[in-house]
């Protein structure tokens, strides 16, 4: 697996990124989705990475910087036909070394609260992300769970 820089003009990326807004709407109400689109992951406090075997794509993942000592992870997907082959794990491990790279002193994150989520919320706890209120803009809501990791 190769972690690249990027590639938000791929026509895999830009596909897979657009199951992830359908997938985020057939899971969410619509004032609980906070999955960015393609122009929300080109923002300049955004940093953006595809993972690839050869030329196959088999996830994405994103950091946002909330400020110089806070982080937040942004756009995790893994594509459908990889699923359970570790992509989220090693995009979640590349994110927090980028993280430890830039010095931020918490990473934290938003995802869904629904049963849909469960796999995410797990594979967040494993790597040490407890619950936490909301951050940045974020309100509370019933279909959200925040969690954060200092590090």
């Amino acid at each position: 697996m190769q972690i690249r820089a990027g590639q938000l003009d791929h026509p895999q990326v830009i596909a897979l990124l657009r199951e992830h807004l359908q997938g985020m709407a057939e899971l969410s109400p619509p004032e609980s989705i906070h999955a960015l689109d393609l122009d929300g992951l080109r923002r300049p406090e955004i940093s953006f990475w595809s993972a690839w075997q050869d030329e196959d794509l088999l996830g994405v993942g994103a950091l946002k910087q909330l400020d110089a000592e806070h982080g937040e992870i942004k756009s995790m997907r893994t594509a459908s036909r990889h699923l359970r082959k570790g992509v989220a794990a090693a995009m979640l491990q590349h994110l927090l070394g980028e993280a430890a790279r830039r010095a931020y002193r918490r990473l934290s994150l938003e995802t869904g609260s629904m049963d849909g989520f469960a796999p995410a919320r797990t594979l967040y706890a494993r790597y040490g992300f407890e619950p936490c209120p909301p951050f940045a803009d974020y309100v509370d809501d019933p279909n959200s769970v925040f969690m954060s990791k200092r590090l």
